[in-house]
């Protein structure tokens, strides 16, 4: 494959196999803003919104994370690619302009994770936390989409170019 080998970003959080000591919540917004978003893309919200409450996230907590398989392994370093590739682009187009890329940190998850922008599962999808300059994604929403809606052009690749588009939002300053 093309991207074995390159430069890996040193900017790849990797907090799949933790687990969280409370269960997700809901509030009123934040179901609404869910809801809103799944019918965005297609998807009847319904299943969403019945996952989110009756899903619970493990109550208890662990400080080190499982070991990763192989296939886990080798996406973190592809992401890791992906998003290194992405960093030298706006570095570049950033200099041109005389301004200062500020590279974002990319937060690998399973199932939810806490950011500076409260709780979040994986239905919600990718997403940029302002407050922390980490952006969030849980690889198995792919695999989800994919497999669970049949929602077309999700390849199993786990970064779309959407996502990688999504990496670059607000990370600037002039």
């Amino acid at each position: 494959m093309l991207w074995k080998g390159k430069r890996q970003s040193e900017n790849v959080e990797d907090r799949r196999g933790f687990t969280l000591a409370r269960g997700i919540g809901g509030s009123g917004l934040g179901i609404l803003a869910v809801a809103l978003v799944a019918m965005f893309f297609g998807v009847d919200p319904t299943v969403i919104l019945q996952d989110l409450t009756t899903s619970n996230v493990p109550t208890s907590s662990s400080s080190a994370p499982v070991a990763l398989t192989a296939a886990e392994q080798e996406q973190r370093e592809f992401v890791s690619v992906v998003l290194a590739d992405t960093e030298d682009a706006w570095h570049d187009l950033f200099r041109q302009m005389n301004a200062t890329y500020r590279e974002p940190k990319l937060v690998l998850f399973t199932g939810a994770v806490e950011s500076a922008c409260g709780m979040a599962q994986s239905a919600v999808g990718p997403f940029y936390c302002a407050q922390d300059q980490k952006v969030y994604i849980d690889l198995d929403f792919y695999r989800e989409l994919r497999d669970r809606f049949h929602a077309p052009g999700i390849s199993r690749r786990p970064m779309s170019s959407r996502m990688r588009s999504g990496i670059t939002c607000k990370t600037s300053s002039a």
